[in-house]
């Protein structure tokens, strides 16, 4: 009886082991396939059917920043590159989602997907084509240095050495003062560096010659001149994150639609008088 007890007992034991064992086998299953249906490589929608699919284009700009993103006199936001946006949105058949933020935060905005492009007059540098993709240019301008009217001191870039320059810190304009020996005083965009520059805490500022036609545009006795120039124009466009070809494509047919119906021409010369995509 104890023998028979003993091997009805191991043959019980065996049972039990395999019995687990398959459970082990069954339960892992599930979390592949999970894993597996998370990956982004058996992920069938795209960025711009994603886009498309919630009804929304979300847009990264200052609202500070005139006369390419800015608020009214009624608070509303608007400028060259929100109505550029705008136009870009109606075509993709969304609308667009502004979502301001200030110019030295805007990069870690599309990095972290708050939204899905910039429209904010972004350079193209090849540090940040490394990292992100462009659309088409669509923006073409010179930096210019701006001082106060009654400074006779700068005249010329290689002037800024030594001196306060108000920059905004991740802008290229930055190297630019920079790589002439100007000590940088950081700033959220074109319209505190014009305060700044005012109020006589800095010396000078090298911004977007487009954006100081505008300033003087809208204040003719404006006590800031223009004393010298950038030799190379730069490119300008919208910014996207890296893997977002879709979309960048359809950005770029909608800009050329823009220009082919003198859509672009229209918002260029209300606001620059001008074509600047060239």
């Amino acid at each position: 009886m104890k023998k028979i007890s003993l091997i009805t007992l191991l043959l019980a034991l065996t049972v039990v082991l395999l019995a687990a064992c398959g459970n082990n086998s069954n339960s892992a299953q599930p979390t592949d396939s999970a894993t597996a249906a998370e990956s982004p490589a058996n992920t069938t929608q795209s960025s711009l059917e994603a886009i498309k699919a919630s009804g929304k284009l979300r847009i990264g700009t200052e609202g500070t920043y005139a006369p390419f993103t800015f608020h009214d006199k009624d608070g509303k936001l608007t400028g060259f590159d929100v109505e550029i946006a705008q136009e870009v949105s109606k075509r993709l058949g969304v609308e667009p989602e502004f979502i301001e933020t200030p110019w030295d935060g805007i990069f870690a905005g599309l990095d972290a997907k708050r939204f899905d492009a910039v429209f904010n007059e972004v350079t193209i540098r090849d540090d940040r084509k490394a990292k992100y993709d462009f659309s088409e240019s669509y923006i073409v301008s010179k930096a210019v240095l701006l001082v106060r009217e009654d400074n006779d001191e700068i005249k010329k870039l290689a002037d800024l050495k030594g001196k306060k320059s108000a920059q905004s810190l991740t802008s290229n304009l930055t190297d630019i003062a920079k790589a002439n020996g100007a000590e940088i005083v950081g700033t959220e965009g074109f319209n505190q560096a014009i305060d700044l520059l005012l109020s006589k805490r800095v010396d000078a500022t090298i911004n977007d010659g487009l954006s100081f036609l505008d300033l003087k545009k809208q204040k003719p006795d404006v006590k800031i001149k223009a004393v010298d120039e950038t030799a190379d124009a730069s490119y300008s466009a919208a910014l996207f994150r890296k893997g977002n070809d879709d979309l960048v494509q359809a950005v770029n047919e909608a800009l050329a639609a823009m220009q082919s119906d003198g859509t672009y021409l229209a918002i260029s010369e209300k606001y620059f008088g001008a074509d600047v995509s060239k």
